[in-house]
């Protein structure tokens, strides 16, 4: 569970840092480009490196490679302290992405390696309680060490040297499963067709879940919400959702899939709130409900994949919804900035997402039903 934490540290813990990197690198070329990169650009070297992680994992093991990506992740995560070049710094950056890709490919590989069943449901669901719960610790955190500069926040990637030893030494390595076919004893082709639609999914469910925890101080700002204190409040109500909803997930009863229609229509619902909201109260209402499906939503896709894979193939069908996941997270933003372009403010374009995520919702339920119907 730390170790699944440490890829949402990248992603958020210098947030609150980055007007303070632009005015300090100021006068370096493209640093108007640059210095937001600094914070996107792990989340693209993760999406991208996921599947090749995938590999690597299931030839060399899940263990080793934990470990050792965790000792670098330390490394390259500080390297900014002692870096003055803002290139450096975004390759260095772009390097904690390649460690992140191994280090959760890993984590949630061996969720899957040492449990099954329902055990498995409850463990993939307090991963993402723990990664929610984290992004907003780590917001706060992050914000509190930038008051004694830029650099400061880099220190706590450190961490990275205290759990790779807890990470050796209680770890067990897993024991294969069982990698034949039931009926002809051979070798079972890797279930790429099955994982394409399950990580197409995922992408869009990506999108979902991170639209209100990119977007909500935007949003609130946009109504008139200027202290740091109230946006916080209601970021941490929307990710305490989020922790409800995963906490719900292991309640549940039943095929993931067959909620999946249910768990997009609240999704969608909270983003219709969010976009008509003309007080922070009814955005936060708004962005509660969302939070509470997406809290549903992740390990739900992530339980479904995990369900198709034998041992052999689990680290690259890992990797692969991981790469799905993160280039969801990574276009998010990008996908609402356009829309807000074309539709003239960030709220509209949040409803617009409602209304789709509702169509995606419908065709679900269409499909599942149209299944029924032919078996």
């Amino acid at each position: 569970m730390a170790g699944s934490c440490l890829p949402i540290l990248g992603a958020v813990l210098i947030a609150p840092v980055l007007p303070k990197m632009q005015d300090h690198f100021g006068d370096a070329a493209g640093a108007k480009a640059l210095v937001p990169i600094v914070l996107t650009i792990p989340a693209l070297a993760l999406a991208l490196l996921a599947p090749f992680a995938g590999v690597i994992v299931d030839r060399l093991g899940r263990k080793r490679l934990l470990v050792g990506s965790t000792v670098l992740y330390a490394v390259f995560g500080t390297a900014p302290l002692w870096l003055d070049s803002l290139p450096a710094i975004v390759a260095s950056r772009a390097l904690v992405g390649v460690t992140e890709a191994a280090i959760m490919t890993c984590c949630t590989t061996l969720i899957g390696d040492y449990y099954s069943g329902r055990v498995r449901d409850r463990y993939l669901a307090l991963q993402t309680m723990c990664a929610s719960a984290s992004a907003t610790a780590f917001f706060v955190i992050g914000g509190a060490a930038g008051s004694a500069g830029w650099r400061a926040p880099f220190w706590i990637y450190a961490v990275g040297l205290l759990i790779a030893p807890a990470m050796a030494a209680f770890l067990s390595s897993p024991r294969p499963g069982k990698v034949t076919d039931a009926v002809e004893g051979t070798p079972r082709p890797f279930p790429l067709r099955q994982l394409a639609g399950i990580c197409g999914l995922t992408a869009f469910g990506a999108v979902v879940f991170y639209t209100v925890p990119v977007e909500m101080s935007y949003l609130l700002d946009d109504l008139g919400v200027e202290s740091t204190g109230v946006i916080g409040g209601a970021t941490a109500a929307a990710s305490a959702a989020t922790v409800v909803g995963s906490i719900i997930f292991t309640r549940l009863s039943g095929a993931p899939s067959v909620r999946l229609p249910a768990v997009f229509a609240l999704c969608a619902t909270g983003f219709v709130v969010m976009g008509l909201a003309d007080t922070a109260l009814v955005l936060v209402l708004g962005a509660m409900l969302n939070g509470l499906g997406a809290g549903i939503l992740l390990p739900s896709l992530l339980t479904m994949a995990m369900s198709r894979l034998d041992y052999a193939d689990r680290g690259r069908g890992t990797g692969l919804w991981l790469a799905a996941f993160f280039a969801g997270e990574f276009v998010c933003p990008l996908l609402l900035l356009a829309g807000e372009a074309a539709l003239g403010s960030l709220a509209r374009a949040v409803g617009v997402l409602g209304l789709v995520t509702a169509v995606v919702a419908a065709v679900l339920l269409l499909s599942r039903r149209r299944a029924a119907a032919l078996s």
